[in-house]
């Protein structure tokens, strides 16, 4: 129990540090790469609370395909960020954002005071499907792991759909890497030609 709670501390400790390094850092290759470790970290917390589904995800998206887009944009624009001022800023920070976020903070603290604790089997959310889920999913589609059988089953369309969405926004990002090397090249072909 204890060790779970320094786990837990621990990686959390460790994404508000990276979160608040990824704020304050101008470098944006160490954005990309804090950004990566954000991920790994998130990851484990997420194998550490019984979901190694999302830690896979987690893992693959954040850490693995988002860094390597991260860097591969990198190669297309400087690597610092310029500094700017906004106006009415005090001593670096705006002040109408970061009362609003703070408030928007407020309000959802208030709110998840009044959600069922966490894990509670009497939650509304375990009160409609899941029960079906959990004792006819056997029976109805053979498959052992319930998760597996919820995601390729039951919501099969809608992983199809989200499997198609994420198939396009990576054409989509191809198109713009290979047109922006394209028109490089060919401005590389017309200087050497004059």
């Amino acid at each position: 129990m204890i060790g779970d709670l320094l786990i837990n501390v621990g990686a959390v400790s460790l994404l508000a540090i990276f979160a608040f390094w990824i704020l304050r850092t101008r470098y944006l290759v160490g954005v990309v790469v804090v950004s990566g470790a954000f991920s790994l970290t998130a990851a484990a917390l997420f194998v550490v609370l019984d979901a190694v589904d999302v830690a896979f995800t987690e893992a693959a998206v954040g850490a693995g395909i988002a860094t390597v887009l991260g860097l591969a944009t990198l190669t297309f624009v400087p690597h610092f960020e310029k500094p700017h001022r906004f106006k009415g800023a005090a001593l670096g920070i705006s002040w109408f954002p970061a009362l609003l976020a703070v408030a928007t903070g407020l309000l959802l603290t208030l709110a998840v005071s009044d959600l069922p604790r966490f894990g509670s089997a009497d939650a509304p959310i375990h009160n409609h499907v899941a029960p079906h889920y959990i004792n006819e999913s056997p029976n109805e589609i053979g498959i052992p792991n319930i998760v597996t059988a919820i995601l390729a089953s039951y919501r099969g369309y809608d992983t199809l759909g989200e499997v198609i969405v994420i198939f396009t926004a990576a054409l989509a990002v191809l198109v713009l890497l290979v047109g922006r090397t394209r028109s490089r090249r060919d401005k590389q072909r017309k200087g050497r030609r004059q």
